[in-house]
């Protein structure tokens, strides 16, 4: 069920004349976020992405999911893709995390590191887990989709500490004492 909920008095016009992208992208940058890359191999070619957006969605079944823009030249590979795998990264990994953001490389060359994981996504190396996924539900939602995919398998490689994203930069967290 999809339900949009909107304040007394207000239609959906009010709100598509409210806040500009410019307002809205400062207000949201004050949110420290994940920082995960989403890998799948798609005829036979390895293809992610960073996001940012992941997040964890129902315990039984055990869902995840994260946002891609439609307009990414990624989504058509790894929406015909029969299973993703999700990486967390580390808080040493901001560069992997910037090369997956970035348009027109070769993502898996060097200096990346990766294997084929069980069902032949690729698997990054010294991350802090992975997530291997089924598709399960994918929504259009404005400019982006919503994908959620079934935990079919878990591996988590190490407690170390997770890469962030706050105001357009990676950071790492610290802990209070």
């Amino acid at each position: 069920m999809t339900e949009t909920l909107l304040g007394p008095g207000l239609d959906a016009d009010d709100y598509k004349r409210g806040l500009d992208a410019d307002g809205y992208k400062r207000a949201l940058a004050v949110h420290a976020a994940g920082v995960v890359v989403i890998t799948a191999e798609s005829g036979g070619v390895p293809v992610g992405l960073t996001a940012t957006s992941f997040s964890s969605v129902s315990l039984d079944p055990p869902l995840v999911s994260f946002y891609v823009d439609q307009a990414s030249t990624t989504w058509p590979s790894l929406r015909a893709a029969d299973h993703f795998a999700v990486n967390v990264l580390a808080s040493d990994q901001a560069d992997l995390a910037a090369r997956f953001a970035r348009k027109g490389v070769d993502r898996f060359a060097e200096p990346t590191r990766w294997r084929p994981g069980p069902l032949g996504a690729p698997l990054l190396e010294d991350v802090s887990a992975h997530l291997i996924c089924l598709p399960y539900e994918r929504v259009g939602v404005g400019d982006h989709v919503l994908v959620v995919g079934l935990v079919t398998q878990a591996e988590v490689r190490g407690p170390g500490r997770p890469l962030l994203y706050h105001q357009g930069r990676f950071g790492r967290f610290i802990a209070h004492p």
